[in-house]
């Protein structure tokens, strides 16, 4: 595997259960998590530009963003790295499974593809581009 710059992860609100935090971080992964910079109640919209300033790359359940095209623009103008559960319905333990089992090849599609993007992880562990930066830049205009 090539070397990389680290990446870190922003938990977002969805996903930031005591399991998951403790299995990231036990798995060697260098997380932010949403309750420790942003009130609970944060529009997604507030919360995105800082997000992507910081240059967090964001994991979520919540697939709903890539379907309100007012927070697609959040994504597209904060640049932001994002990666969706394809399923939101799952138990915890699942969702923790699937984005270790899948976290090398999530960290190596975040440094071959240009910010901004969203992509979904399958059940399976396949990463899938939903939004590519092209498209979400054409958006914009």
């Amino acid at each position: 595997m090539t070397e990389h710059k680290s990446i870190i992860f922003f938990i977002d609100r969805c996903l930031e259960c005591n399991s998951v935090i403790e299995a990231f971080r036990n798995a060697g992964i260098t997380i932010e998590v949403h309750k420790d910079h942003f009130p609970n109640d944060a529009q997604d919209v507030d919360w995105l530009p800082e997000v992507g300033r910081r240059g967090w790359v964001i994991l979520t359940k919540d697939s709903k963003i890539s379907k309100n095209p007012i927070e697609r623009n959040a994504v597209a103008r904060a640049g932001i790295k994002m990666f969706t559960l394809n399923s939101a319905n799952l138990s915890g333990e699942k969702m923790i499974a699937i984005f270790l089992n899948a976290i090398v090849k999530i960290q190596n599609f975040a440094f071959s593809h240009p910010a901004p993007f969203i992509a979904k992880v399958t059940s399976q562990g396949k990463i899938e581009m939903v939004y590519s930066s092209q498209k979400l830049q054409k958006e914009l205009r």
